[in-house]
């Protein structure tokens, strides 16, 4: 149970809060705000502000892009504790996962929220990201009840080839071939895993994990790899990529609707500064962590 926010909870008067949640992507422009769309950031920020009657920004460990859903994301709040002294909190932060399950749209639900330390930040700390993306290669496309959430591939893919092309992509390389340039980021990941198999609807699922991802980097490399599993391009053609400065124009991206932030990874509290330390500066200001 998460303990009431204490007296000494953050500097200044203020706490930090975690929160994690998932939302299917499908009728927002993604994470990020967009002027004029609808994104699943301002959709929280603004029934927390709402709640919290105070400003309310959050960082986010995935910036997903438009379509791209989540079952396994987490963002972070600054906020005064006097903010959860309200009558309805009760200095208690659990309780804003009931109020936000009354006010958020059925395509966003908050999990949990809780206190967390000042060092914890959802992006910088994070150790790795796992996305899970679903892809029909049968010849009608996915059943209407998973559509939303499943991409179609026109043509019968092979699997061992897949698997075969994802191996080896895995490791510390750069992946300017896979990634849309941002000024300023760096395109070198370490790839962790990057493995496919066929559940028993005969839909391929790729698990894919990193210690952070390029800007549509994950459906990139979904592209690549079935593109060989398609037989169009030969097994070692992806690894051949890697050594391209630029992205390549020879790469398909992959449909977003098949992807999904399933996880983020910490590591422990008394890990946490260290870990922003050392993400900052391999990553710079831009650039990370985008579906």
């Amino acid at each position: 149970m998460t303990e009431p926010v204490g007296p000494d909870s953050g500097a200044g008067g203020f706490c930090r809060l975690r929160f994690d949640l998932g939302y299917d992507g499908t009728d927002f422009a993604g994470w990020a705000r967009q002027i004029g769309q609808r994104s699943v950031c301002e959709e929280l920020e603004t029934r927390l502000s709402t709640i919290l009657r105070v400003p309310v920004r959050l960082t986010v460990a995935g910036r997903t892009d438009a379509g791209v859903h989540a079952t396994g994301q987490v963002a972070h709040a600054v906020v005064p504790r006097s903010a959860l002294e309200t009558r309805s909190i009760a200095g208690d932060p659990s309780t804003l996962v009931g109020r936000l399950a009354k006010m958020c749209p059925d395509d966003i639900r908050v999990k949990e929220v809780r206190v967390v330390p000042d060092a914890f930040d959802a992006r910088f700390s994070a150790l790795r990201r796992h996305y899970r993306y679903r892809l029909d290669d049968s010849r009608w496309g996915p059943e209407p009840v998973v559509a939303r959430t499943t991409a179609t591939w026109r043509r019968p893919l092979d699997v061992d080839a897949m698997n075969a092309a994802s191996t080896e992509l895995l490791g510390l390389n750069d992946f300017a071939a896979f990634c849309r340039r941002r000024e300023g980021a760096t395109t070198i990941r370490d790839l962790q895993r990057f493995s496919w198999t066929r559940d028993a609807d005969g839909v391929l699922v790729g698990e894919v994990s990193a210690d952070a991802f390029c800007w549509s980097m994950v459906r990139s490399l979904v592209g690549a790899v079935a593109s060989v599993g398609d037989g169009r391009r030969s097994v070692d053609w992806c690894s051949a990529l890697l050594a391209e400065k630029a992205r390549s124009s020879q790469v398909p991206v992959a449909e977003a609707r098949g992807l999904c932030l399933v996880g983020v990874d910490y590591p422990a509290d008394d890990e946490l500064a260290a870990r922003n330390t050392v993400t900052r500066d391999v990553r710079g200001a831009t650039g990370c962590c985008g579906g």
